[in-house]
Order: structure tokens, then C-alpha cells, then sequence
């Protein structure tokens, strides 16, 4: 995949943003817990960054996930994983079924907002006891005359005290754990939803990230996206995005993180010389680099595949293990570079060294990813 003149236009559009509403901020925001997701998303929606691959007569601008990935690129040059990954919730993992599947009543109802940057969203999947095991969830709806009734938790849900509406995976029924979910769209103010506890993280601590209570909340039965029972099969469809964009966005954060550390050993001394004169620094930080370029080729393929309607679960795959393996290796090594002052929680490295642990476990962890691919090879 090779990026065009408008996916390059697209991105420069977006640096900008970035450079003037979003990175002169992230430190207070950071220090804070929170960032006003509500103020930036309305900027991006009115700037269009919300709705790259939605229909267009929702709002969205209709391109195919090339122009995604573009996005999802660009935002690797915001300063913390927080706010990257909250906007990525926002377009790449709690609308996309919705966008593909949702009933045109449904989608001028949660997706338009959701793309002008009106509405914040959310994605309910993970449980208490559920996490990886998405067909273990307990969470469920039962039908009462035509609403559904639902009751039960989800943890761990980013934008989760900001958030307008959930995309919420539950029970509809009682048979195979396979086919008995459906995806819901839920207000966030309807009576029985309770936001327990904005969760304390060891990074992304920009991104608010929630525990939330369902009692007897009661949402009509319209509110199913697509199908009802096939909750299971749009969420690993979502999947699918949400691994590509990940991967994606890690991309420039990973070149950042080399880059500081290139400016910091050049200054930083240590027996008569820099540190960045030493080989065994230049080779590691080369070696680092070229592992990063390697990933981008596997996304950039796997992103073409997906576009041209191919089934690509086993490279998607790939970029989010190797994308999470990689950000921590990077992250690593580059601390070690940097001494002392690495430690520091002030430094950017120390807060990409954070950061970037979620990748190994958010969306599916390093090992499910290893499972999907051992099955996609035959071996399961």
C-alpha cells in the first residue's frame, strides 16, 4: 500500500490539529487524569478526522480503511497513548459495526453524533471475569415487552466517564456462547447505569477509563445493531479494525521515542564522549528502527488485503502482537539510554515506557494474538 497525494493531505491536516489542540496540553491533562474529550472531539468532528470510513449520509466521508490507517498513522504524533487511544475508541472500535450493520434509524441516532464529535463513545466488552474469553461475558439482556432489561458490569472502559453511549456485547439469549450476544447501543444517562469507579492506571493516565454497573437498565429492542445473536461475530469483525489501527498508530510512536533518544545521547556524556558515539548505541537504535519499518510494511500490506475485502485475521494479528512486542522493546531500550533521567516521570520516555505496556493486552493480549494465529496456520 502506497499512500496517495490525499492520504498525505489528510495526514498534514491532522498533524496540525495535533501540533495546536492536542499537544500543548497533554502534560495538564496527563497530571490531571482526564482530558476533555467532548472539546477535542468536536473539533475533530468539525475538521472531519471522525468519520474518515463512514457512509456519507451519515456524516462520514466514505473512503475506504486506507485513508484509516492514514488517521490512526498521524495520531501517533500525539505526545501520550491516552488520548491517541481514546480517539481510536471513538472511530475504530465502537462504531464500526454499528457504521456497517446498524438500521439507518439507529445510525442518525448514535453514529452521526459520534462522527460531528457531538457524542462520546465507548466499547463494552470486558468483564470482571471475562477479559480475553469474550464468549464467557455475564452480562445480559433479557426482553421485556420490546425493550431489552440488561444487567451486569464491564470494566476496564476507555472514555468510559465522559462517555454518551456504550456499544455494549451482552447475552440475548441462552444459547451457543457464540450465537447468543448482540451488540446494543445504550445512553449512558439511562437509569440503572452507574459509572463505579474512573480506574487508577499505571499509564494512559490522560485516558479516563471506568468500571460500570448495569441494573435493570431498560433500552428498547431497536437498539440491537444488525442481527440479534450475532453480537459475538460484528465484535470480532471490530477486532479486526481496532488490531490494525493499533498497530498503526504505534508506528511514529515508537520513531519518536528513537528519535528523543538520538537528541538526548548526542548531548548526554559519559567517559569523554557522547553516548550516541558508542556503537553499540547507533546499532540498537538502527536495528530498532529498521524492526519498525518491517512492521509498517505488515500493516501496509495487511491494510490492503482488508481493503480489497479479504479476510484478514492472521495479519492483523501479526501487526498487534508485533506491535506491542516491539513498543516495549523500544520503549526498553530506549529508557536504558537515556540513564537516570529516563527514571524521571517528567521525561517522555518514561511515559511512553508506560504507555505503550497496554498494547500487549488491550484488544486482545499477546497471547490470544498467538492463538488466532496458530489456529489461522492449521495448527488448531
Amino acid at each position: 500500500m502506497i499512500y496517495k497525494e490525499e492520504h498525505l493531505a489528510l495526514q498534514a491536516s491532522l498533524e496540525k490539529f495535533i501540533a495546536s489542540e492536542i499537544n500543548p496540553h497533554i502534560d495538564q491533562w496527563e497530571a490531571e487524569g482526564i482530558f476533555p474529550a467532548h472539546q477535542v472531539f468536536r473539533k475533530m468532528g468539525e475538521l472531519g478526522f471522525l468519520g474518515v470510513c463512514k457512509p456519507e449520509e451519515f456524516g462520514g466521508a466514505n473512503l475506504d480503511y486506507s485513508y484509516g490507517t492514514a488517521v490512526a498513522e498521524a495520531l501517533g504524533d500525539i505526545g501520550c497513548v491516552g488520548v491517541a487511544d481514546a480517539i481510536g475508541v471513538q472511530t475504530d472500535m465502537a462504531t464500526p459495526a454499528l457504521a456497517r450493520f446498524g438500521s439507518d434509524e439507529l445510525r442518525r441516532e448514535f453514529l452521526t453524533p459520534s462522527i460531528t464529535g457531538e457524542f462520546v463513545a465507548c466499547i463494552g466488552v470486558t468483564e470482571p471475569s471475562a477479559g480475553s474469553d469474550v464468549a464467557q461475558i455475564k452480562t445480559d439482556a433479557r426482553k421485556v415487552g420490546g425493550d431489552y432489561v440488561i444487567n451486569g458490569s464491564k470494566i476496564f472502559i476507555t472514555n468510559g466517564t465522559q462517555a454518551d453511549w456504550i456499544c455494549l456485547l451482552a447475552n440475548t439469549g441462552d444459547g451457543p456462547a457464540h450465537r447468543n450476544k448482540s451488540l446494543i447501543c445504550v445512553p449512558m444517562n439511562t437509569p440503572g447505569v452507574t459509572i463505579a469507579k474512573k480506574l487508577d492506571k499505571l499509564g494512559m493516565r490522560s485516558s479516563d477509563t471506568a468500571l460500570i454497573y448495569f441494573e435493570n437498565v431498560r433500552v428498547p429492542q431497536r437498539n440491537c445493531i444488525g442481527e440479534e445473536g450475532q453480537g459475538f461475530v460484528y465484535q470480532m469483525q471490530q477486532f479486526q479494525e481496532e488490531r490494525l489501527w493499533v498497530a498503526a498508530k504505534s508506528l511514529r510512536m515508537m520513531e519518536r521515542a528513537i528519535r528523543q533518544t538520538i537528541e538526548f545521547t548526542r548531548e548526554r556524556r559519559a567517559f569523554g564522549r557522547s553516548v550516541l558515539e558508542n556503537q553499540v548505541v547507533q546499532y540498537r537504535l538502527a536495528e530498532l528502527q529498521t524492526e519498525i519499518e518491517a512492521l509498517r510494511g505488515l500493516v501496509y500490506r495487511a491494510v490492503e488485503i482488508y481493503v480489497g475485502g479479504e479476510n484478514v485475521t492472521r495479519l492483523a494479528s501479526m501487526a498487534k502482537l508485533k506491535s506491542g512486542r516491539l513498543s516495549r522493546k523500544v520503549a526498553d531500550n530506549c529508557l536504558q539510554f537515556f540513564g537516570g533521567m529516563g527514571f524521571m516521570s517528567e521525561m517522555p520516555i518514561s511515559r511512553f515506557y508506560r504507555d505503550c505496556r497496554i498494547t500487549s493486552i488491550g484488544g486482545g493480549a499477546d497471547e490470544i494474538m498467538l492463538h488466532i494465529i496458530c489456529k489461522e496456520m492449521g495448527m488448531r
